[in-house]
């Protein structure tokens, strides 16, 4: 067994690939906020295949706001920046790799200074997040800046020690524009359709509390590229930091496991320079839009519409849901007859190929990803992957029903009461399912998430046939009943 550290690198089994490239030389050109499973498993991964293409300058600082980031500086310092990255083929050949790209980390609480310093150096040329789809206080319905999150409410009041990603970016980019430094790209890396925009839209209706000049400046001169990311990345357990020891010998703290498949598209509109994101496998495309929409409300809605049923059906893995024969086709389905007719062509992109990988990546038993990591922050989830299917298939006058059931599914969940829901609306949603139970179509009542569907006839009645198919039939009942209406309506 080896312990991760720079000196032990040589030591790892020759099976392991390695930096290719001398740590010692490393400048940080990115800064990262934060640093969680899926950007060490995605982004960090294409900036380690930069440097060992000889781009040294772009490593990335890592930079934690929250209270548990402090766990994950805690190990990559121990580690001297390094980890494991554990790949997963459908067939299920691992391989692993050691990362050296974030060459650096600060907790923020800790030193907000140094936060600060970094962003506001020169040499950091693009800063990128992955703050998750709730952290930008963008109202789904009304595209307005309405952040309830206590870190950005207390800098917005106060910003002389900024505690939040918006404060942190407000003051450093006041500090370059003071001394004459472009601005650096911002830079999101989360499942958000249009999130460049969206953070354009929080960052300068943020600064615009504080100094509407500095608002102005970083609306005409700030780039915040759109991009569609894609690797699906199950959060780090016991079980895989003792596989990692025991497949390749490793002692990794918090090593991270993905599937192979990784995918990362982006609008080429940089502020300050890019590094060569082409020559490891960045798209770099004029506009994201039919990009995101195709993963957003093929991949993402589709784990919306296993999870909630799957959950319902006694299930807690992904790979098993998609093992019943029942609950696999009605993902199909899903895809096929109400998701896929809403999208626009995808430059380069068979959508029927792609829907048929989604489905072999999601039957994948060794990437082993949980149903309950998919809906935490459902509230924010379900507006952004399900509800703009919803509004288009209600727009062309097409059938809802299986949008339907995976609304009613959701309900179903609360209802039980026996999954921890992480949600920020999850004691109205509770307190709603409850009421839905004798009344069904009260759970759509919840207009921060619903929005104007709340008041839809068409979306209510086939949500109420729905609920009703659930309380009748349980899961694999209503998910039959769905699947046997598509095909008298194809017929």
């Amino acid at each position: 067994m080896t312990e991760l550290r720079r000196t032990t690198l040589e030591h790892l089994p020759a099976s392991v690939a390695k930096p290719a490239y001398d740590l010692d030389e490393l400048h940080c050109g990115v800064v990262h906020f934060g640093v969680g499973a899926f950007h060490r498993a995605h982004q960090a991964v294409y900036f380690d295949r930069l440097l060992g293409a000889g781009h040294l300058d772009w490593a990335l600082c890592g930079v934690g706001v929250m209270p548990g980031d402090r766990e994950i500086g805690n190990v990559l310092d121990a580690q001297d920046h390094l980890y494991t990255v554990v790949t997963v083929d459908p067939n299920g050949r691992q391989d692993a790799r050691v990362i050296g790209s974030v060459a650096d980390f600060v907790f923020a609480p800790d030193d907000p200074q140094g936060v600060l310093d970094i962003l506001g150096s020169p040499s950091t040329m693009i800063v990128s997040l992955t703050i998750t789809e709730s952290g930008y206080g963008v109202d789904d319905a009304t595209g307005e800046f309405a952040p309830t999150d206590r870190a950005v409410l207390r800098d917005l009041k106060d910003l002389s020690v900024p505690t939040s990603v918006f404060g942190f970016l407000t003051v450093a980019l006041a500090t370059r524009r003071h001394h004459g430094i472009p601005p650096f790209t911002v830079m999101s890396c989360d499942n958000i359709v249009h999130n460049g925009s969206v953070t354009r839209t929080a960052l300068t209706s943020f600064a615009r509390h504080h100094d509407a000049d500095l608002a102005d400046w970083i609306d005409a001169t700030v780039a915040f590229p759109n991009s569609m990311v894609d690797r699906i990345t199950p959060a780090t357990t016991p079980a895989v930091v003792d596989d990692v020891r025991v497949e390749f010998g490793i002692d990794d703290r918090w090593p991270v496991r993905s599937e192979s498949f990784s995918q990362w598209v982006v609008e080429d509109t940089f502020s300050f320079g890019r590094p060569p994101f082409d020559d490891v496998g960045v798209q770099l495309v004029a506009d994201v839009a039919p990009y995101e929409h195709m993963k957003l409300r093929l991949l993402n809605g589709s784990h919306q519409a296993m999870s909630y049923l799957g959950i319902l059906a006694g299930y807690t893995h992904v790979h098993e849901v998609m093992a019943s024969p029942d609950l696999h086709e009605f993902v199909a389905s899903y895809m096929r007859s109400e998701a896929a007719p809403t999208l626009a062509p995808v430059p380069g992109i068979d959508i029927d190929a792609y829907m048929d990988q989604l489905l072999q990546r999601f039957s994948s038993l060794a990437v082993r990803d949980t149903l309950e990591r998919q809906i935490v922050d459902a509230s924010a989830r379900i507006p952004k992957f399900v509800l703009p299917v919803i509004r288009d298939l209600l727009a062309q006058d097409r059938c809802v029903d299986h949008c339907a059931l995976i609304l009613a599914a959701w309900c179903g969940v609360y209802e039980r009461g026996d999954v921890p829901m992480i949600d920020a609306y999850a004691e109205q949603l509770q307190r709603l399912s409850w009421e839905d139970h004798d009344n069904p179509g009260a759970f759509l009542t919840n207009t921060a998430v619903f929005g104007d569907l709340s008041t839809s006839p068409r979306l209510r009645g086939a949500y109420q046939k729905a609920k009703r198919s659930l309380q009748d039939s349980g899961a694999r009942g209503a998910v039959r009943r769905v699947l046997e209406q598509s095909v008298g309506q194809a017929l």
